[in-house]
């Protein structure tokens, strides 16, 4: 399941949305284009990304949050930017920007704390916004577990968009990190799945006195889970068919050796 959109309409321009796109989006086409060697880019790595060993070790402290901010390719970032807009304007619409800044910095850092503490002696660095965007997650979770989300299914040659409630498609993505991360090497390179699982975890935990501000149990029972106002509908999104085309007559192929 891929996310598309979400039905939960913020109700202000998410600013800091749009800065933390930016500067993502700005940053990768600098040192994408900068560093055009393997030993440059590598060394640019070694010098922003988060490394568990050197954490370890106290040094490179900086590396939390600058690590936030650098992506390993193209696909890893428009990923992640899919993400944190489709979540994070709803989240800064509910915390205010100033609020909604810090605790995507915190969420980050924590993020790449639980990645650390998975991983203490690997040499292997980490980089991306994926924990701190899990942290988003994690609170559009506690506070609009039915916002209907449309994914894309993909299951071999079946494509469909369907809406689903938030809690269904998040319950998924976050049980998957937490299967990732038992079944994976915590030395080794790929995904980091223990920096999304706790970097979601930690953003529900700093959502919930937001959560209790709104009235708790109360605030679930007052909007049934659904976003506090109307939600945003869209014409039924199908994916295109392809009409088949009559195959022209077989011919003859000439012998081969």
């Amino acid at each position: 399941m891929f996310p598309l959109r979400d039905h939960n309409p913020s109700g202000r321009t998410p600013y800091v949305v749009y800065l933390l796109m930016a500067v993502n989006i700005l940053g990768y086409l600098w040192y994408s284009t900068s560093f055009t060697s393997d030993r440059s880019l590598a060394l640019f790595y070694a010098a922003f990304a988060a490394t568990p060993r050197e954490i370890m070790a106290g040094n490179a402290p900086l590396t939390l949050l600058t690590s936030m901010f650098i992506h390993g390719g193209f696909m890893h970032l428009a990923g992640n930017m899919l993400f944190l807009w489709i979540f994070g304007d709803n989240l800064e619409d509910e915390m205010g920007p100033f609020t909604f800044l810090a605790f995507y910095l915190v969420s980050g850092v924590g993020a790449t704390l639980a990645h650390v503490i998975s991983a203490p002696n690997s040499p292997v660095p980490l980089v991306g916004a994926s924990g701190a965007i899990a942290g988003v997650m994690g609170g559009y979770l506690l506070l609009f577990p039915k916002a209907r989300v449309d994914v894309l299914v993909i299951f071999i040659v079946f494509f469909r968009i369907i809406p689903i409630p938030a809690f269904l498609m998040l319950g998924i993505w976050l049980g998957l990190q937490f299967l990732g991360g038992v079944n994976a090497d915590p030395n080794s390179g790929g995904v980091a799945y223990w920096a999304h699982a706790g970097g979601f975890v930690l953003g529900l935990l700093l959502t919930v006195p937001l959560w209790l501000r709104r009235g708790g149990p109360r605030y679930w029972q007052r909007t049934h889970g659904q976003p506090p106002h109307p939600e945003t509908r869209y014409r039924a999104s199908r994916i295109p068919r392809i009409p088949r085309r009559a195959s022209p007559p077989s011919r003859p192929g000439p012998w081969g050796k």
